[in-house]
């Protein structure tokens, strides 16, 4: 009997724990939240891209890039390889074109997730560093674009003990680079359920080049989106589990210092930044607990968050967009260019809006 009781009573002591760790992680995905529709002028879907466009950057001459396709565990995907699309914003038809992808390169199990461009000031050469997840493991492919026949050229395979669970990646050269790892488990149940009832800041940031790999900073609940500012100076982090994108500044030996935290109020993903204001554009997950219990009747809405003036006493942020899921589902980046901003998500549609 007594040892029936002890059963009994360690059963129940371990639902409620269970328990009041989901009811921990509803309030941190913000599950309650209900959004109001803000939507931007003259928005267009764009074509090609209906299996999601995680993560996209501009460059200054309105090339862009975009990652497409990931599959990510735990949330929705096509199950179709990734790909990579060129997308040239001054083309008044917005439409992106896939890139060639070399034929040594694993095309099955390319998974792509984070990127960032470097363009080496000696010869103008464009760098494409891409986070991929082949088999949901970890690793950053390194390639060379050629313009002439929108193709890619791929140099490298980037991996290491450090970059276990990597999200995003910011270049810093044309071999060098700073990525988020966005959980501390690299084993999926204990990444995709442990972790997140634990909801503890094990997260990091880590700093790669040939010579060093070292992790420069740490204490987040899950970094995500990674971006520098226009003067090389600082780094910007999205921790999207604790809504909020931090200012670190950069040393000169790589390492980062906290400067501060900015609050978001919502679910933040990738960063970018504006190369003349330096404003950062966030898209975002309004309601996380959405996206993960993913039902087509009530999809996760979509939010782009912008924050001016980062560096003053008073920043300033504002939500440029809002959607319920009606228009785009589980927004993931926002990037401006020239009065333009186009907004990707995990496994659903791209949008290019005119803004305010």
């Amino acid at each position: 009997m007594g040892k029936l009781m002890f059963i009994t009573i360690a059963i129940a002591v371990l639902s409620g724990l269970i328990g009041e760790r989901i009811v921990n992680l509803r309030k941190r995905c913000l599950a309650s939240r209900e959004l109001v529709q803000n939507h931007l002028p003259n928005c267009v879907l764009l074509k090609n891209l209906e299996n999601g466009s995680e993560d996209i950057t501009i460059l200054g001459n309105g090339l862009g890039f975009i990652s497409s396709g990931l599959k990510y565990p735990g949330l929705a995907n096509s199950g179709l390889p990734g790909k990579i699309f060129s997308l040239d914003m001054q083309d008044p038809r917005m439409k992106p074109v896939e890139l060639r992808m070399p034929r040594n390169f694993d095309l099955e199990s390319f998974n792509p997730h984070g990127i960032s461009v470097y363009t080496d000031p000696s010869d103008d050469t464009i760098y494409l560093f891409v986070v991929n997840h082949p088999h949901h493991n970890s690793q950053i492919e390194l390639f060379r674009f050629v313009e002439e026949d929108f193709s890619l050229v791929h140099l490298k395979t980037i991996t290491h003990d450090l970059l276990g669970s990597v999200n995003d990646i910011v270049a810093t050269g044309v071999d060098t680079f700073y990525a988020t790892n966005d959980h501390y488990y690299t084993h999926e149940i204990l990444k995709g359920v442990v972790e997140p009832l634990l909801a503890q800041p094990w997260s990091n940031v880590v700093y790669y080049s040939p010579q060093d790999v070292k992790v420069v900073s740490d204490g987040y609940y899950m970094a995500n989106g990674i971006n520098i500012s226009p003067d090389k100076s600082y780094i910007y982090v999205a921790d999207v589990m604790d809504h909020n994108v931090h200012v670190l500044e950069r040393k000169e030996d790589n390492t980062l210092v906290p400067v501060k935290a900015v609050a978001l109020g919502s679910l933040c993903d990738n960063i970018e930044v504006d190369p003349e204001s330096g404003d950062l554009w966030l898209g975002c997950h309004p309601n996380g607990w959405k996206l993960l219990m993913f039902d087509p009747k009530s999809p996760a809405g979509s939010e782009v968050i912008r924050v001016q003036n980062i560096h003053t006493d008073k920043p300033v942020v504002t939500q440029e967009y809002a959607d319920n899921g009606e228009v785009i589902i589980g927004s993931t980046v926002a990037a401006p260019y020239r009065g333009k901003v186009v907004i990707g998500t995990i496994f659903h549609k791209a949008l290019c809006c005119d803004m305010k």
